[in-house]
């Protein structure tokens, strides 16, 4: 599975101080300690951080480019902040990410061509997020088609069918791996799917359980990529097992050593 790590965000307070101080350190830290835990692309928002928010995303993109050779998910909202931080980015890139509304993917699609850089879509449109497996199959059946109208081949497209926290939709989990079953089948060859995997605990208790047990799911349903927290190795090791039974990745006595040192 594609781990892209999810911790260099401002949301979290060490980043949001780094981010406003202009301290390179912490982000270096986190940059190097996700990939070496398998990461293998980096997320990064600038979350509520003070300041210029181009120019925040930007000094992130360096800080992480300067510190791996792995791609950058730039992560915002703003159509503009994109644009702009996009252009600056010396890095392989993911835009993260645009959703289900068609002019926006089709401003997001003309983007991601223009720069070689990959993209993320949401199942999400002007009334939110979808409670039905249908409504999600088919915003991703526009997704995949704008994205292969604008140029972009379906290996550079993420699919997010966007799963909500269990302890507030508790029918959700299982709708999502219904969409993401049936997603699966939308081209030949179909595109790739992630979820922000992190939100199926979000306000949870027992956070790293419910995490790993729902990846492990997902990617028996078609999940191949995830936006996680690659510094949880019971997430981590959960995520690798997956895959091997799943046969995407070849089994031996040490595979979670061997899936780490051959990424």
């Amino acid at each position: 599975m594609f781990v892209i790590g999810e911790r260099i965000n401002g949301m979290f307070t060490d980043v949001k101080k780094a981010i406003e101080s202009g301290d390179e350190e912490p982000i270096r830290d986190l940059a190097s300690r996700q990939v070496e835990a398998g990461a293998d692309a980096l997320d990064l928002n600038v979350g509520p951080s003070r300041g210029d928010e181009v120019e925040n995303l930007v000094w992130l993109a360096e800080v992480a480019g300067d510190e791996t050779d792995v791609p950058l998910c730039l992560d915002t909202a703003k159509f503009e902040v994109m644009s702009e931080a996009i252009k600056e980015c010396d890095s392989p890139v993911i835009i993260n990410s645009t959703k289900a509304i068609e002019e926006q993917l089709e401003k997001y699609v003309s983007l991601a061509s223009e720069h070689d850089a990959q993209l993320i879509a949401l199942t999400i449109d002007q009334e939110g997020v979808p409670s039905d497996v249908d409504s999600r199959v088919q915003m991703g059946a526009t997704i995949a088609t704008k994205a292969m109208e604008g140029g972009l081949g379906m290996e550079d497209l993420y699919i997010d069918p966007v799963i909500l926290p269990v302890n507030v939709a508790p029918k959700q989990p299982q709708r999502v791996l219904e969409a993401l079953r049936q997603l699966t089948m939308l081209s030949d060859p179909a595109p790739n799917f992630i979820l922000g995997l992190s939100n199926v605990s979000q306000g949870c208790k027992e956070r790293s359980l419910l995490n790993a047990g729902y990846v492990t799911m997902a990617v028996s349903a078609g999940l191949n990529a995830a936006i996680m927290d690659a510094l949880d190795d019971h997430l981590m090791r959960a995520a690798i097992t997956a895959d091997v039974l799943m046969e995407k990745q070849l089994y031996c006595d040490d595979y979670v050593s061997a899936y780490l040192r051959n990424r």
